[in-house]
């Protein structure tokens, strides 16, 4: 997790660092619904690759949005989910798809 030093000044620029990629978006997305474990969330969003999803969740989780819960099972069974951080992100989430909806009827 970067320090208060190390962000962006601007608010605005805070959320594009944390939240800067297609694919985090939609993964979040996803995590709105439920916990995932990696191989649905990979299946779930066709064309992401399996280093940029590993790669998305590491930052979202280092970032404190995601939550990675490892279950002592062999195999090793593993879900992500958002953390209640992560959880605050709703609304902005939850505006994106309003507006997304909003413009395909202006088309």
């Amino acid at each position: 997790m970067l320090t208060k030093h190390e962000l962006p000044e601007c608010p605005v620029a805070t959320t594009v660092q944390i939240l800067g990629s297609k694919w985090k978006l939609l993964i979040l997305r996803n995590l709105f619904q439920r916990s995932w474990r990696f191989n649905e969330l990979k299946y779930s969003l066709p064309g992401i690759s399996q280093k940029v999803l590993t790669d998305s969740l590491r930052s979202l989780e280092q970032d404190g949005i995601v939550a990675r819960t490892v279950f002592p099972e062999v195999p090793p069974h593993v879900e992500y989910s958002l953390t209640e951080l992560g959880q605050s992100m709703g609304p902005i989430i939850k505006a994106m798809e309003d507006w997304g909806t909003y413009y395909k009827t202006q088309l």
